[in-house]
């Protein structure tokens, strides 16, 4: 009976967890670039039962030979094994803002060891000078006039150095070269991740690569984009999936729940009328 009782804490906490994480992709719809996460819910290992038993032949002397008559398998419960953000390609709206730039996806390649397709990002530069990746094009020009993340994070070009522009009147063409008084300025580098679950988020749409720094997709055949101006991509949030799923959570923590209470109440039973004393 104890064994059920960790078994449905199993399935609510579970549950609980995946209800969280709905939740944030729900908060994040409208969040540019956004990367929807998903969840993969896995079963403890299966225990196969075995029963302790002998049997005795009827010889002079007798004998006893041990026996392990299987009984059969049993299940000890569910956990999350892990969240997995999905990399597909969110809706492009306009916004006519020139600081605004949706990096669209081409033709990527198929990582054959995962079977998962690759994916982009824009390249910024944190507080600290590490490398950070992102997928929200929602820039902005600081004092100084670098080409800078909403929070102070540089965009850099495809040689790692950071982005100034003269002035708020500049172009990118599709290719992500940028142009200001008819001049060339730089090129945004766009990073390319070949195998995305190596890509961890950070938080505000930030994400760290787990193997070094990735490879830049500029001048790659293998991987093509377009950058388009005055854009942004917003963010792959299924809302109608994700409340569908959403329900769907719930109702398995209230199924795991009633079946904890009614191992509790017969634990009671068990307890203080069958066990009692007279």
């Amino acid at each position: 009976m104890l064994r059920g009782f960790y078994t449905a804490a199993a399935g609510m906490l579970s549950e609980q967890r995946r209800v969280e994480m709905l939740t944030n992709n729900m908060a994040n719809a409208n969040t540019p670039g956004y990367k929807a996460d998903q969840s993969t819910l896995r079963a403890f290992p299966e225990m196969l039962l075995a029963r302790l038993d002998q049997t005795t032949i009827p010889t002079k002397e007798p004998r006893s030979f041990p026996l392990r008559p299987t009984l059969g398998a049993i299940n000890t419960g569910v956990y999350m094994q892990e969240l997995i953000p999905n990399f597909g390609q969110g809706d492009i709206k306009e916004t006519g803002q020139a600081t605004d730039l949706a990096l669209v996806d081409g033709i990527l390649p198929v990582d054959a060891a995962t079977g998962t397709k690759g994916a982009l990002f824009f390249v910024v530069e944190n507080e600290n000078g590490d490398i950070r990746y992102t997928r929200n094009g929602n820039f902005t020009l600081d004092a100084q006039g670098f080409l800078t993340t909403n929070e102070g994070f540089y965009v850099l070009d495809e040689n790692g150095q950071r982005i100034q522009l003269p002035s708020a009147d500049f172009t990118v063409t599709s290719d992500g070269t940028i142009v200001a008084n008819n001049n060339r300025i730089a090129r945004l580098d766009i990073a390319f991740a070949a195998n995305p679950n190596t890509v961890v988020k950070e938080g505000n749409g930030l994400f760290r690569s787990e193997n070094g720094r990735l490879p830049s997709a500029v001048n790659n055949p293998n991987a093509t984009y377009q950058i388009k101006q005055g854009f942004l991509e917003r963010s792959n949030v299924d809302i109608s999936r994700t409340m569908t799923d959403m329900m769907s959570a719930y109702r398995a923590f209230e199924a795991n729940q009633k079946i904890l209470q009614a191992y509790d109440k017969s634990m009671d039973k068990a307890v203080n009328e069958i066990g009692r004393l007279k």
